[in-house]
C-alpha cells in the first residue's frame, strides 16, 4: 500500500482518518501522564495495566464480545490500577513487586484464554503488538474512545497543579492539605483509560511505549516541567503519525513501528542534550 492509495480511496482515507483520531489523542494522553508516572518512578504501572487489559480482551474474544472490548476491559483495567494502588501501600509488598505481580499473571492467564479462541495466533499477536488495519474500529469505539480520551485531557488540564505538586513533592503536599492520595488514584485511572483505549492500535506489550518514550525523549533536552509536558505530548504526536504511516506503507505491526520510531527520537533527544550541555 502507498501514501498515494491511502488518500485517493475513499474507503482508505476514512478508515485512516478514524485511526489517526484515535492514535493522536491517545498519544497525548499517555504522553501527558507519562511524564508524571516517569518523575514518580512508576512508569511500569502502564506495562501492567496494559498486560492487564490483555487478559480482559481475551475474555472478551473466547465469549465473541469483540465489538464490546472496550467496555469490558475498561472497569477490569481501573479495577487493577486501584489493586496496584493498594498493594504498592503495602509494607510488605512494594510498588513494582504489585505490578510485577499482577502484569505477569494477567498476561499468562490471558494466554492460556487465548487457546479456547478459533484463531488463536492471530488473537495473541494482534492484542500483543498492535495491526496496521484498523477496520475494526466501529462507530461505537470511535466515539467512545474521543470522549474518554477528551475527558482524561480534560482533567489533566483542570488539575494540573496538583498533579505537578504530587509529583514533585508528595509529602510537602499532604502537608499542605492536598488529598495527595485521591489525586493519585485520579492519575491510576486515567492511565488505565489511557491504556485499554490504545491498545487496539498499539497492542498489549507496546502501549506503555506511549507512556515513557515521550517523556524520556523530552527530559534529555527539557528542564522545567511545563517545557517537558509540552514537548513530551509534540513528541508523542509525530511519532505516532509517522511510525502508524511506515506501518501502512510496509504491512508492519503499528505497535513495534510507533515504538521504534519513539526510540529513534529518543536517541536524538539525547544527543542533542548532550550537545546542549557541552
Amino acid at each position: 500500500m502507498t501514501l498515494a492509495q491511502m488518500f485517493h480511496d475513499p474507503y482508505l482515507s476514512q478508515v485512516i482518518g478514524r485511526a489517526l483520531c484515535v492514535g493522536i489523542l491517545v498519544a497525548l494522553c499517555a504522553a501527558l501522564l507519562g511524564v508524571s508516572l516517569v518523575l514518580r518512578r512508576f512508569s511500569m504501572i502502564g506495562d501492567g495495566l496494559s498486560h492487564v487489559g490483555f487478559g480482559a480482551m481475551a475474555v472478551a474474544t473466547v465469549l465473541g464480545m469483540t465489538d464490546y472490548t472496550l467496555e469490558i476491559a475498561i472497569p477490569i483495567v481501573v479495577a487493577a490500577a486501584f489493586v496496584i494502588l493498594r498493594l504498592g501501600e503495602n509494607s510488605r509488598l512494594h510498588g513494582d513487586s504489585a505490578v510485577a505481580l499482577l502484569s505477569t499473571g494477567a498476561i499468562a492467564v490471558g494466554s492460556l484464554i487465548f487457546n479456547f479462541s478459533g484463531t488463536r495466533n492471530t488473537d495473541v499477536c494482534n492484542s500483543l503488538f498492535g495491526s496496521a488495519s484498523i477496520i475494526t474500529l466501529t462507530n461505537k469505539d470511535l466515539i467512545l474512545s474521543i470522549v474518554l480520551s477528551l475527558c482524561v485531557l480534560t482533567l489533566f488540564l483542570l488539575f494540573y497543579r496538583q498533579i505537578f505538586a504530587i509529583t514533585f513533592d508528595e509529602p510537602f503536599a499532604r502537608a499542605c492539605g492536598l488529598p495527595a492520595g485521591a489525586y493519585q488514584s485520579m492519575i491510576a485511572v486515567l492511565t488505565a483509560v489511557t491504556i485499554v483505549l490504545g491498545m487496539k492500535m498499539m497492542g498489549a506489550v507496546m502501549i506503555s511505549g506511549l507512556v515513557v518514550f515521550p517523556a524520556l525523549s523530552a527530559m534529555r533536552f527539557c528542564r522545567t516541567f511545563r517545557a517537558v509536558t509540552v514537548w513530551a505530548a509534540l513528541i508523542a504526536v509525530f511519532c505516532l503519525i509517522v511510525g502508524f504511516f511506515i506501518a501502512c506503507v510496509l504491512s508492519f505491526q503499528t505497535g513495534p513501528t510507533v515504538v521504534c520510531v519513539n526510540l529513534a527520537v529518543y536517541v536524538l533527544c539525547a544527543l542533542i542534550g548532550k550537545k546542549a550541555v557541552k
